[in-house]
């Protein structure tokens, strides 16, 4: 049987487990809106999130929220407005409360909870008939003949270049 893990330790999953099963922080991740480290980035999250509540004391469910946003904010450019925020931020504040009080059992038992829900959450939908018609056949593209091609045009002049580095910009005839 493994070791149990060290209070800071089970903190640290419990908020990790928050954070991931949140689906704007999903959505963010998954659509690359942290840019090409979002999932890195969502990583860093957790440990500042976790090292937030360390370093403050008797924190309010407003400053969590806001502390949260601004990260939302600054980190993925998201605006959390879906009114899950506050539930999130909720239960971090929670979490952080059963850690600080040695109520490590039911710390655990949300960690199990969330990562249940976590797991059904990731189920994806087969894919349907019309999925899979689609990637076998060779979609041809229809062109209208009478639209002018860009080779039947004339190509512009060389601009001429007034100051070495420099390039001119001509309005169009």
């Amino acid at each position: 049987m493994a070791a149990p893990a060290p209070p800071h330790a089970l903190l640290a999953e419990v908020v990790r487990a928050v954070l991931h099963s949140w689906p704007v922080l999903q959505i963010a991740v998954d659509n690359g809106f942290g840019g090409v480290y979002g999932q890195q980035k969502a990583d860093w999250m957790v440990d500042v999130v976790q090292q937030y509540f360390h370093d403050n004391a008797d924190l309010q469910q407003s400053e969590v929220e806001d502390f949260v946003a601004q990260l939302m904010d600054q980190e993925f450019d998201t605006v959390v407005d879906d009114g899950s925020l506050p539930q999130v931020c909720d239960s971090l504040i929670q979490a952080f409360s059963q850690w600080q009080q040695g109520a490590l059992q039911q710390l655990k038992h949300t960690l199990n909870t969330l990562t249940q829900k976590s797991q059904r959450a990731k189920v994806t939908a087969p894919p349907t008939q019309s999925d899979e018609d689609s990637s076998d056949e060779t979609q041809v593209m229809e062109c209208d003949s009478s639209a002018p091609s860009a080779s039947s045009t004339e190509p512009p002049p060389p601009p001429t270049d007034g100051e070495p580095g420099w390039t001119v910009v001509r309005k169009r005839k």
